[in-house]
């Protein structure tokens, strides 16, 4: 009966999801908002099917890690540590200045300064998750807006972790606080220290060199496995070993695999299970939505819910503006923050165990974040919009699409085709970005000085890690599986890109074109061709001549009832 409830969760969670968020879609909401509404249609306070919420929590536990690894993945070292200098005093300042906010406006309310310090606390964090699609959606993720905006989140939810620590220390027991406080304090950044250094030391020798074992066996199923593995293992690692959340460690882990030459793969191999199950994390804070709370106390809600999207947003642009920062990035950066997520339930759970905070706090907490998760895409979309404008006249804007360079290409496959590609187009002066699931091949071109990707074209993400979006063209030098597919995906990142792209069959060349192939070269035609050139060599026939009548030749070819 209870795996019958499992299955019943996960089927209807995303049965629901896709519905509304399909709905949601087709008013021009963003699709975030149908998975919140699919997870109050099945929750325990509206009518109808209830599932479990336990259940959908623990899936989409696994999509919380699963999307941190994969930012963490993209983020390289140096870029974190150069937004550290906003990222840290940004975040104690922000967090401290929502908390006294909304403590001072609950206060008039006839609150208690405790209940509304707590909620404060609980609100001022932003979730990671929710951020990270809101970016993603709008190519703000890997640029200087993204970068500031989740390595600001990190210090929030490593603040979150030292409050879940003390809560329970100086409200659970009365007595030695101030030592209990100094030792939980200690062994917190004791923890957070050796789970850094393990990290690293993984991410320098143990990582690579298990990876790369894997990667010999050419097997893209235990490769897939491998990175699974390694991102839930450090993650649940990371919780149990060193008290930190799985967000984090799962964060870090990625950090460590995107320090190697496999982090491109493990990119590509985690979207798929990654999207379904992040949308089992919308699902499951919808389940916890009480409709009637919006009856029942709409003042409170109002209040959080005013601080949430109005006060943080306009401190942390404020704070972002005065560290020296220019309003084409503060603006966005203060819109990401109009949300709250996952560490403000865990938070607000603790402090309603220990009697700090009523059912009217949890309630205005869980609304303001199913509220302010609805509407964080449309606020972030429109201040964009504003803050691109703003900066029309000034240099390209951190996440619009680059300038197209019609010199750079994207090879994919370094066979004995690829090879002779690669050479022609390096003779004429174009710059070559090779991708290959060879890493001998990839690792002797960038010896070379050479741009290569060890990576699955087929895999989401490769292509966008190669640098899609501003190529000229893009070349399938060789017979790729489902090479329509990678020509859709990449005109849609690319809708000005040339795709020149070969096959085996004259019978696959139509739908290569119709999928947006500018050129198909098809063996069986190219063959054909030559052999046929090659015994008409002698017939005296003038050069200009004989390419209108190859030209002729391969039109007759590619257009005949056989090739398509």
């Amino acid at each position: 009966m209870h795996d019958l409830s499992v299955l019943m969760t996960f089927a209807c969670g995303l049965a629901g999801a896709l519905v509304l968020g399909f709905a949601a879609h087709r008013l021009r909401l963003s699709p975030i908002v149908g998975y919140l509404l699919a997870g109050v249609a099945i929750g325990p306070f509206t009518p109808g099917l209830v599932a479990d919420h336990a259940v959908a929590q623990q899936f989409a536990e696994i999509g919380v890690i699963l999307l941190l690894f994969g930012v963490g993945l993209r983020f390289h070292l140096r870029e974190l540590a150069a937004v550290w200098r906003v990222a840290v005093p940004g975040a104690l300042i922000q967090s401290t200045a929502s908390t006294v906010l909304l403590a001072l406006l609950l206060r008039l309310l006839g609150w208690s300064w405790m209940s509304g310090l707590i909620l404060g606390m609980a609100i001022s964090v932003a979730s990671t998750v929710v951020m990270a699609m809101v970016l993603a959606e709008r190519h703000d993720l890997h640029a200087t807006i993204g970068h500031i905006a989740i390595g600001w989140t990190v210090v929030e939810d490593l603040l979150t972790v030292v409050m879940l620590l003390l809560l329970p220390i100086i409200f659970g027991s009365g007595e030695g606080a101030a030592e209990n406080i100094a030792a939980a304090l200690g062994s917190a950044a004791l923890k957070l220290a050796g789970l850094v250094a393990v990290v690293v030391v993984l991410g320098r020798w143990a990582i690579p060199w298990a990876l790369d074992q894997v990667a010999k066996t050419r097997s893209r199923e235990l490769f897939t496995l491998a990175v699974l593995v390694l991102a839930v293992g450090i993650a649940v690692g990371s919780a149990k070993l060193f008290g930190v959340s799985m967000a984090l460690g799962a964060f870090l882990a990625g950090l460590a695999v995107g320090r190697s030459e496999f982090a491109a793969r493990a990119a590509g191999d985690a979207v798929p299970m990654r999207d379904a199950f992040a949308v089992l994390f919308f699902v499951s804070v919808g389940m916890l939505f009480d409709p009637r709370s919006l009856l029942e106390a709409p003042l409170p809600i109002a209040v959080v819910l005013a601080v949430v999207i109005i006060g943080k947003p306009v401190a942390a642009m404020l704070i972002v503006r005065a560290l020296g920062k220019p309003r084409a990035t503060a603006v966005p950066i203060g819109a990401a923050f109009s949300q709250v997520g996952e560490f403000s339930f865990i938070l607000s759970a603790l402090a309603r165990d220990l009697g700090l905070l009523d059912d009217i706090g949890w309630n205005a907490v869980v609304a303001a974040s199913i509220i302010s998760i609805a509407l964080n895409p449309s606020i972030y979309r429109c201040t964009r919009r504003f803050s691109s404008r703003s900066a029309a006249h000034a240099p390209a804007a951190a996440g619009e699409r680059p300038a197209l360079d019609r010199n750079r290409c994207i090879l994919v496959g370094y066979g004995p085709v690829g090879r002779i590609v690669d050479r022609l187009l390096s003779d004429r002066g174009a710059a070559v970005t090779v991708i290959d699931l060879n890493l001998d091949t990839v690792r002797r071109l960038r010896a070379g000085g050479r741009a290569a990707l060890y990576g699955d074209v087929l895999r989401p993400g490769t292509l966008e890690d190669a640098g899609i979006a501003a190529a000229g063209s893009l070349i399938l030098s060789a017979d790729v599986e489902d090479a329509a597919e990678i020509v859709r995906q990449a005109r849609a990142l690319n809708p000005e890109l040339r795709v020149l792209v070969r096959c085996t069959h004259l019978r696959d060349a139509a739908a290569l074109r119709r999928a947006g192939a500018s050129v198909v070269a098809a063996g069986e035609a190219e063959v054909g061709v030559a052999l046929a050139e090659a015994v008409t060599a002698a017939d005296g026939m003038d050069d200009g001549a004989a390419a209108r009548h190859r030209h002729d030749v391969r039109g007759r070819l590619y257009d005949s009832p056989w090739g398509g």
